[in-house]
């Protein structure tokens, strides 16, 4: 089993629209949940009669109305109980990007289209199951989740398994969302048995991803730089750029035929492109760095100097993405990035413990014996920590056996 708990962004304002939605829910699923049972005790409706008779939605019959009503009444606690969880989890931030107004449009919306999807599913292609009433919030939920997805596609859920044993995890939000959440749950092991409506849970992430990647697309709402569109921009650059290079082009030397220069790309217009995404890499690496995404920095950082080793980013991002580098075992990037740190900031008051750092990699990954040598004895001329300095000299005695 596994549930996400939280994610590594908090709404700048405070999410009002969001509340209120979850306020209404629980208020009207405590006026109209009272379970009915018949003669025999046979359990024929968890609504109340006003609420079962005119608010559900019923596909053989429909109402205008019921395409929004529906999504507030609930079959039990725990059907109200997860969906208004992972509305708090993803809807907050959502409410924030969208504005208060646009937000509560955007989830009615949802619901409806949501319900509108799963009627002509079930009507062409599951007939058995058309004629069954609708209720729950679960397909606007799901709409704020896919929206959630496109907008914050790289930052981190941290997700809570217990199997034999109980951990965390931390998770990027594509990931989880497309493939847990949408892939796995919706598609392969959906029982559709049950009388879980998966069609209106796809068709409300459909609705979410695609209305906002629209959005994002026609700047009616602005992107970060991180969302899902900006995604999907920076994979088409890199694409018209492998596809130059691959034509005979070299943007930096000026080489190549001048039929691939006049038919695919300027070399002016490219070094503005190539300084633009110098730009956009910076940015990313200052705000995933922000969001505590270290793993997304660091990647962010390697995109950077794949382009133009030369680029040098702030003092302290430089030491946080270097530390990561390190800690998903990425040595000889990590052995750069340290590199790169003592030479632009030598000046740094503990930059004998980042030497320390640089020496025990090359000592014990990268055994480069030479460089191990000369940074863990110039570390040591300056390390007043007695257990670092002892470290210190454990690996120059290996080194030197």
């Amino acid at each position: 089993m596994i549930l996400p708990i939280r994610t590594n962004i908090r709404p700048w304002r405070t999410p009002y629209a969001n509340y209120a939605l979850i306020t209404i829910n629980a208020v009207i699923f405590v006026l109209s949940y009272s379970p009915q049972y018949n003669a025999s005790g046979q359990l024929i409706s968890v609504l109340r009669p006003w609420a079962d008779n005119y608010f559900k939605l019923k596909p053989l019959e429909p109402h205008l109305w019921q395409f929004i009503t529906y999504a507030f009444l609930h079959g039990g606690f725990l059907h109200i109980i997860f969906n208004m969880y992972f509305l708090y989890l993803f809807g907050n931030n959502v409410n924030d990007k969208l504005g208060h107004v646009s937000y509560v449009f955007f989830y009615l919306a949802g619901a409806i289209l949501s319900a509108a999807g799963h009627i002509a599913f079930t009507k062409w292609f599951d007939p058995n199951s058309f004629g069954i009433p609708l209720i729950g919030a679960s397909g606007a939920v799901a709409a704020v989740t896919g929206a959630y997805l496109v907008l914050y596609p790289q930052t981190l859920i941290t997700i809570i398994y217990w199997f034999f044993f109980i951990g965390t995890i931390e998770l990027p939000a594509l990931y989880f969302i497309a493939l847990k959440m949408i892939l796995i749950d919706n598609i392969i092991t959906a029982d559709r048995s049950s009388n879980v409506a998966y069609h209106a849970h796809l068709a409300g992430y459909a609705f979410g991803i695609f209305s906002i990647l629209l959005l994002l697309s026609t700047g009616i709402i602005s992107g970060t730089g991180l969302d899902l569109w900006a995604m999907v921009k920076q994979w088409n650059r890199r694409r018209r750029y492998r596809d130059v290079v691959a034509g005979g082009y070299n943007p930096y030397a000026g080489t190549g035929s001048k039929k691939v220069r006049s038919k695919q790309v300027e070399k002016s217009s490219l070094s503005e492109e190539q300084e633009e995404k110098n730009k956009q890499l910076r940015t990313e690496i200052a705000d995933r760095i922000a969001q505590r995404n270290l793993p997304a920095a660091a990647q962010a950082y390697l995109d950077l100097i794949d382009i133009d080793y030369n680029q040098i980013i702030p003092r302290q991002y430089l030491l946080d993405v270097a530390n990561q580098l390190a800690s998903e075992a990425r040595y000889t990037a990590a052995a750069n990035a340290y590199e790169q740190f003592l030479t632009h900031y030598k000046n740094y008051e503990h930059a004998e413990q980042v030497q320390l750092m640089l020496g025990i990699i090359y000592a014990r990954y990268l055994h480069n014996q030479e460089k191990a040598i000369k940074n863990l004895e110039e570390a040591k001329k300056k390390l007043v920590s007695p257990e670092q300095i002892r470290m210190a000299d454990e690996e120059l005695k290996k080194l030197q056996n």
